[in-house]
C-alpha cells in the first residue's frame, strides 16, 4: 500500500484547522455544491440530498481525522488508498464553500493562481485565502504522490 506522510508546521496549520472545523459545522446540514432538482419528487428530492450530505459528512469527517492526537504531538498527516479519495473531496467541499461565503470578493483567477496582495485582504478573508490555498495544496499532493488508481481515476 502506497502511503505518503507529510510534516506540517504547527503554528501555521492550527488556525486553518479552526476554520475548517468551522465549515465542517456549516457544511453539516447544506450540501457544498447545491443541487437544481426542482423539477423532481420532494421524497425523492430529500432522500437524494440526504445520501449526498451523508457522502459529504463522511468526506469531511475523513480530513478531519487526520488532525487528531498524534497530529498534534507530530506534526504528521498520512495520505494512503483508504482515504486518498474522501479527503481529496472534502478539500473541494471545504474550498467551494469558503469560495461561495468568505471569498466571494476574489476572483476565480486570483484564487487558483494565488496572485493576491495578502496585506490588502481584511484578518477573515486573509485567513481563509490561507486555508483555501492549504485545501489546494494537500489535495495537489494527494494527486501528485498517489497512484491515479488510488484515487478513483
Amino acid at each position: 500500500m502506497k502511503r505518503v506522510e507529510v510534516k506540517l508546521s504547527l503554528p501555521v496549520v492550527a488556525p486553518l484547522l479552526d476554520i475548517i472545523r468551522e465549515l465542517s459545522f456549516e457544511l453539516e446540514k447544506t450540501l457544498a455544491a447545491p443541487q437544481a432538482l426542482h423539477d423532481m419528487d420532494q421524497d425523492f428530492r430529500g432522500a437524494w440530498i440526504g445520501e449526498l450530505l451523508e457522502g459529504q459528512n463522511g468526506d469531511l469527517r475523513a480530513l478531519l481525522s487526520l488532525f487528531d492526537g498524534e497530529f498534534f504531538t507530530e506534526g504528521v498527516v498520512a495520505f494512503d488508498e483508504k482515504n486518498a479519495e474522501p479527503i481529496v473531496r472534502a478539500c473541494t467541499a471545504f474550498r467551494l464553500h469558503l469560495r461561495e461565503r468568505r471569498l466571494k470578493a476574489l476572483t476565480d483567477e486570483a484564487l487558483e493562481t494565488g496572485d493576491i496582495d495578502m496585506d490588502g485582504l481584511d484578518e477573515p478573508v486573509r485567513k481563509a485565502f490561507m486555508c483555501y490555498l492549504f485545501l489546494a495544496t494537500v489535495q495537489e499532493l494527494i494527486i501528485q504522490h498517489l497512484d491515479s488508481s488510488i484515487i478513483g481515476s
